[in-house]
């Protein structure tokens, strides 16, 4: 069996390891645009910020391709051929696959912005070489200005608050993360990010440039050195669409992680899957996802039947000590019940008598069992969920789920 994979990110990673779980022998060729082995960008952050060295941010090991018989082809994809089963490369290589997976993920989306061509020093914020330019423009006196206030903006901003000699954030939303926090939560996360020292710019933006001033849409102006832009990303799917392949923002994928083209599978930040929260597929372009997805189609690629039937949307993230984790959706809960500590806001969203969602931040210690509601769908009326909203454990869970949650521990 001749398996190909196109992009080379943990998704890539994880289905390298489902094929290998079933198929020792099968080629395996990773078709990669990125001259890197497998990394996790959320990781990238922690690099500016002189936590973690480059060598630490990648999936595996230098050995991972090799012990996994798996050759790499540096380039990118430009024409898919369904039924010939080959996809060609922008070299004019053409690589034949009995069976593919398509990884590609998702590229920083930048809108139309007056006088952005004038802005000498720009960046986005999604690759290792991203991380390496911003770190050679940035010294103690660069004044950074970030446009949007999101996941990878504000990881941005954290990493370079101890290098630049300031950092702003401004976002059209009048929120931080306004895509997981509530308004409640997201103020608190605020507060807490203005404390270290971020600037914020909110309900505002820039609607022009000229060279290293912004003009913004509230009518004043903020000069900078270096622009960052965050505004979000598209997934990756031209060569699919073109090829015939369904897709609505993304690929269309089933629990399987099939395609509607035949022997296609997809994984990662490029698909729609159905979300159990959502009742509907959308993106959810997150790394947990990503692995158990991509290492789904890996397994189902080499013949066998697994299923990831349980996806939702997860945050796990921290700022300067404040941790924060989110899951599920918000928006149709017909309850909302929040619990206080002294070091914490948690809000859990509720929708027949089921957990669809929930936001903490603070304290997160034992969220996971949170999470594990969010995916299995558990009846809330068979636990003691009052006790669990104040002390994640599994007491309240009873015998037979501890018992198949902890492998027979207890």
């Amino acid at each position: 069996m001749n398996y190909v994979i196109v992009g080379g990110g943990p998704a890539a990673v994880a289905c390298i390891e489902g094929i290998r779980s079933c198929d020792r022998d099968g080629s395996i060729t990773v078709i990669s645009k990125e001259p890197h082995p497998a990394y996790f960008r959320p990781l990238i952050s922690y690099y500016l910020e002189g936590k973690s060295r480059e060598q630490n941010i990648f999936c595996r090991d230098d050995d991972f391709y090799r012990n996994n018989s798996t050759a790499t082809v540096f380039g990118t994809v430009t024409s898919l051929d369904s039924d010939g089963r080959t996809v060609a490369l922008s070299s004019g290589e053409v690589i034949p696959y009995d069976r593919l997976c398509v990884c590609t993920g998702s590229s920083p989306f930048v809108p139309p912005m007056a006088g952005l061509d004038t802005v000498p020093r720009q960046f986005t914020f999604m690759t290792i070489d991203d991380a390496l330019a911003i770190e050679r423009a940035v010294d103690k006196n660069t004044r950074v200005l970030i446009i949007g206030a999101g996941l990878i903006g504000l990881k941005c901003a954290e990493g370079l608050l101890d290098r630049a000699g300031s950092v702003t954030v401004c976002d059209l939303a009048p929120r931080v993360l306004s895509s997981i926090l509530d308004d409640d939560c997201a103020a608190i996360v605020r507060e807490h990010l203005e404390n270290c020292g971020i600037r914020f710019s909110l309900s505002n933006t820039a609607e022009r440039f000229d060279t290293d001033t912004a003009y913004m849409k509230d009518g004043t102006t903020i000069e900078f050195d270096v622009l960052i832009l965050a505004l979000g990303v598209r997934p990756n799917i031209g060569f699919f669409k073109d090829a015939g392949g369904m897709c609505n923002r993304a690929i269309l994928v089933e629990n399987d992680m099939t395609t509607s083209l035949a022997d296609i599978y997809a994984a990662g930040d490029c698909v729609e899957q159905y979300d159990i929260t959502f009742g509907a597929k959308r993106i959810m372009a997150l790394l947990p996802n990503a692995i158990i997805g991509g290492y789904t189609a890996g397994v189902n690629m080499a013949g066998g039947n697994r299923r990831f039937d349980n996806a939702a949307p997860m945050n796990s993230i921290g700022f300067f000590g404040l941790h924060i984790m989110t899951a599920g959706t918000y928006g149709d809960a017909s309850q909302m019940i929040e619990e206080k500590g002294e070091n914490s806001v948690k809000r859990f969203f509720i929708r027949d008598n089921k957990l669809i969602g929930f936001i903490i931040v603070g304290d997160v210690k034992g969220a996971g069992i949170y999470t594990d509601l969010v995916r299995t769908q558990v009846d809330l009326s068979a636990l003691d969920f009052d006790m669990l909203r104040k002390d994640p454990n599994l007491i309240p869970f009873g015998q037979i789920y501890r018992r198949k949650t902890l492998r027979g521990v207890v």
